[in-house]
């Protein structure tokens, strides 16, 4: 075992292109540290829910650049063999995206000379900017595929490889799985062309194209009088979400100086993801301290395709929940008169579906993830719990921060022109659907296999109720259903509430979903509604936590 690990590490060092991970790797090999060999070399990173992601460092299961060449080299395979595109003698264009995490640019390099060599045309972004820009260049450029280097909302030590297809949207079976086997046939780096030149680097040309595409989200002459606070959490949205503000006519956000700035340390937060805990305590003193109390604040991650939203409530500040950006921005479409499918996770809450409903509107459900909420016929609007909105489908067929930012503070501007707010507005969609509370059991762990293991012992043994309400129906999701293909997960239906257990397809977490819904009378009674509300989901949570052993 000895002899063969450290012989498999010396052949990936002779292939390693990399003098940085050369060098650790080395170092590894001469301290005879098997241990971590063992981890580096115990198989290969597999496209999850958003293509390669992991930490970096040198060996098949890290991040580095002989996994990325590899995974270029796959993809531009597999395109290949997808035939020529459409339009005589033309060669497909692969447009190349990237983040302002270490090592993204030289992963971007590495795929568009990998593309180059084998016969595509490749075409960089200008510098690091925001995923929907990426998205967006794809369908705007007539690109039979793209790749967005980013970890989005990953600890630094992160990077990961996203990659879409001509629609716009990202990979989902078969094509990740053909990709993954012509990944595996790659037989060695040597045998991948790597011209140093050959491909092209785009201007501003395609970020103008998409902050004009922008007009598109907001209706003409609506008020645009709300006041922002806005965090960039060291990542890449700033200067995108600033020109798209100006451009809509909305006061200039006020910014959280200590994040606005791309740094892939990300040295202010523990997490660079809003819904961290602590991860926006500065936003909420930046707008503690202004000096006209601003209408929201507005947060994007590092990659700016998540939005989160905070709003005034009595003295303080709070997060609002993704589910209820999500409730909000669909009746605020609704109110404008949208048509066409409104889509999300199964994770995210029902009350997207009543709110369509009423509406006369489509409504589906898919599962987690915006590669396949992208994919719903005729959608309109997608989001999922995990501060993911879609707002223009036929701009970026992908979550979009900047434009859903865009979008709520059109929102609360219209409330405030109305002497009201967006918690106002949840108050109604409250009293008129029932209260839709929704909260999350999230569990990180170091060793994978206690989520498998959770996962087991739920399915061995099953619980029958939770909160003292009985489980009425247990969907166990590996098998799929009449509107879902199979995935790892499990569904209860309570009297009243719903949960979804399921493994995390971008960190190493255990994630638990929890819904309960309280029918309310009248605006008098939501005080009572909540607190209802609340004691459940604790309850719930607790009932959980012992079944699965977690």
């Amino acid at each position: 075992m000895h002899d063969e690990l450290i012989a498999q590490a010396q052949a990936w060092l002779t292939d390693d292109p990399d003098p940085d991970t050369r060098t650790e790797l080395a170092g590894l090999i001469d301290a005879g540290d098997l241990t971590e060999l063992a981890a580096r070399f115990s198989g290969t990173l597999q496209f999850g829910t958003a293509g390669l992601r992991g930490e970096l460092g040198a060996g098949p299961m890290r991040m580095n650049r002989s996994v990325v060449i590899r995974a270029a080299a796959g993809l531009a395979a597999y395109l290949k063999k997808q035939g020529p595109p459409a339009g005589e003698g033309a060669a497909g264009l692969v447009v190349i995206g990237y983040d302002a995490r270490h090592k993204s640019y030289d992963f971007a390099r590495d795929t568009a000379a990998v593309m180059t060599g084998a016969g595509l045309r490749a075409a960089v972004l200008p510098r690091p900017l925001p995923t929907p820009v990426l998205a967006f260049a794809i369908r705007h450029l007539g690109a039979v595929a793209g790749v967005e280097v980013t970890a989005s909302h990953n600890p630094p030590r992160d990077n990961g490889y996203k990659v879409y297809l001509g629609d716009g949207s990202q990979i989902v079976p078969p094509a990740d799985i053909d990709i993954a086997a012509e990944i595996a046939a790659v037989p060695s780096l040597t045998t991948v062309r790597r011209p140093t030149e050959g491909w092209d680097t785009l201007d501003d040309a395609v970020l103008d194209a998409y902050l004009a595409r922008t007009d598109a989200v907001l209706s003409e002459g609506s008020p645009r009088t709300a006041r922002t606070v806005y965090t960039a959490m060291h990542g890449v949205g700033k200067d995108v979400l600033l020109a798209a503000f100006a451009r809509a006519g909305f006061p200039a956000p006020v910014l959280v100086a200590e994040q606005a700035d791309p740094d892939p340390d990300f040295p202010t937060v523990a997490f660079p993801n809003p819904e961290e805990p602590g991860a926006m305590d500065l936003a909420f003193a930046t707008a503690r301290a202004c000096g006209t109390v601003p209408d929201l604040i507005i947060a994007n991650d590092p990659d700016a395709d998540r939005c989160a939203v905070a709003v005034q409530d009595g003295t303080d500040w709070r997060m609002l929940r993704g589910d209820e950006v999500g409730a909000l921005l669909a009746a605020h479409l609704v109110r404008r008169g949208a048509t066409g499918t409104f889509a999300e996770s199964i994770v995210s809450s029902s009350l997207l579906g009543r709110i369509a409903e009423k509406a006369g509107l489509p409504h589906v459900e898919t599962l987690t993830g915006f590669k396949w909420i992208a994919r719903a016929e005729g959608l309109r609007y997608g989001y999922e719990e995990a501060l993911g909105y879609c707002v223009d489908p036929d701009g970026v067929r992908d979550k979009d921060g900047i434009t859903a930012a865009l979008l709520i503070t059109e929102l609360a501007s219209q409330l405030k022109e109305e002497g009201r707010t967006l918690l106002d507005l949840l108050d109604d969609l409250a009293v008129e659907h029932g209260l839709h509370a929704t909260d999350q059991l999230s569990v990180r762990v170091e060793d994978l296999s206690l989520i498998a293991a959770a996962m087991q012992r739920l399915r061995e043994q099953p619980p029958t109720e939770l909160a003292g309400l009985p489980i009425t129906r247990t969907d166990d999701l590996t098998k799929g259903t009449a509107e879902l293909p199979p995935t790892d997960g499990l569904r209860y239906t309570l009297d009243g509430a719903r949960v979804i257990v399921r493994p995390s397809g971008t960190e190493p977490k255990l994630k638990c979903y929890l819904e309960v819904v309280v029918p309310v009378g009248s605006h008098r009674d939501l005080p009572e509604a909540r607190a209802k509300a609340t004691a459940l989901l604790e309850s719930i949570k607790r009932d959980l936590s012992t079944a699965a052993g977690i």
